[in-house]
């Protein structure tokens, strides 16, 4: 006896995508998500090139050509080279790295809310470079280097001192882990903790280490140059490889640790995995720019919703986070009437959303 499909099933199968095999390798293909992602593509390569031929000194697109294929006169390759393609290319790297991270975050932890910022990375690193700032007084070189790498330390540090923090038994199967409700509140602890240390490190510094110091916290591209791009541009690169390495267990992740478990992916060695590439990128875009809030909470969110997607989508989060750093610099240099930092325009914009989440998210534990 043969069962005929059903009216539903027939539709489904419809509406099913069918998928894409080479060589032994099969994938669906969305044609939303890649349209939504070539979107962002486009959107991202014409503000990178606003961004380059506006200024001061206005350039126009053929000339800046003209200055990549190796002519143009000296001043006008002096500001594309030195000046504006390291901010340009800093601002696309640091958005895509706090993107991705809070992609990888709120995904693990399950939590909307787990951007980098909110679970105290941000702000640990932002406690070393102040600390290295007030107390040292370096100068020159010494402060070009020293203050990145500081950033990088004391954010990777306080990961591991929040994970330490939340290790313990879960309450569902009773096994040694990481929780990711005990991690996110375990982060706002800490984070909460750590700005309480700035605000003592600024009180009791000099006039000048203070206003150096909060100029680097408000998050700015003005002292962009290459030798902290690249190894954020390095981050960037290795977080996304092991991503996408590892996009199995990132959606495995995404169902619970017990579902998970059933998949057969290991929760602790993957979420220890995905976490430190997280950290790792947010660290390293931190020490190139400072703390730029609220871009690894919205970018994700946003891309999620452009896409309709059930999890956040990790190639969509990157693009849109590189999208609103290079939006916001180009708004904060050109469109308002004064030159303010980029974090100040990431956190005008971010705020607003973050209370949107909050908003939404206590609704839907109200129905």
């Amino acid at each position: 006896m043969t069962l005929s499909p059903t009216p539903v099933h027939r539709a489904a199968l419809r509406r099913a995508r069918p998928p894409l095999r080479v060589a032994g390798y099969s994938a669906v293909l969305r044609i939303r998500m890649v349209l939504v992602a070539a979107a962002l593509l486009a959107l991202l390569l014409v503000l990178f090139a606003v961004h380059i031929s506006t200024g001061d000194y206005a350039i126009p697109l053929d000339r800046v050509l003209e200055v990549f294929s190796g002519s143009g006169s000296r001043a006008q390759r002096f500001i594309i080279l030195e000046n504006r393609l390291p901010r340009a290319l800093t601002a696309v790297v640091v958005g895509a790295a706090l993107g991705l991270a809070g992609a990888i975050t709120q995904s693990v932890l399950r939590n909307p809310l787990a951007g980098p910022d909110i679970l105290g990375i941000t702000s640990g690193a932002s406690v070393a470079a102040v600390a290295l700032i007030t107390l040292t007084g370096t100068a020159g070189a010494a402060r070009t280097v020293g203050v990145p790498l500081a950033a990088l330390i004391g954010g990777l540090l306080t990961a591991i001192l929040i994970y330490l923090l939340a290790w313990g038994r879960t309450a569902d199967s009773g096994d040694s882990g990481v929780p990711g409700l005990r991690l996110v509140l375990i982060g706002i602890g800490v984070n909460a903790a750590l700005l309480a240390a700035v605000s003592w490190l600024l009180a009791r510094a000099s006039l000048d280490d203070a206003a150096h110091a909060q100029r680097w916290l408000t998050g700015s591209l003005n002292e962009s140059e290459w030798a902290t791009l690249i190894p954020a541009a390095l981050g960037l690169t290795s977080a996304l490889l092991v991503t996408l390495a590892d996009a199995r267990g990132l959606a495995a992740l995404r169902f619970g640790s017990d579902t998970t478990r059933v998949l057969g992916v290991r929760v602790q060695a993957q979420q220890t995995l995905l976490l430190a590439a997280a950290v790792g990128t947010t660290a390293l875009a931190t020490a190139a720019a400072g703390p730029l809030a609220f871009v690894g909470l919205a970018a994700p969110q946003i891309a999620r919703r452009l896409l309709r997607s059930p999890g956040e989508p990790v190639i969509a989060s990157a693009l849109f986070g590189a999208v609103l750093v290079l939006g916001a610099d180009l708004a904060a240099r050109t469109v308002l009437p004064v030159d303010l930092p980029v974090g100040v325009v990431t956190a005008a914009c971010g705020g607003p959303f973050l209370l949107y989440l909050l908003v939404r998210t206590n609704r839907k534990a109200t129905l």
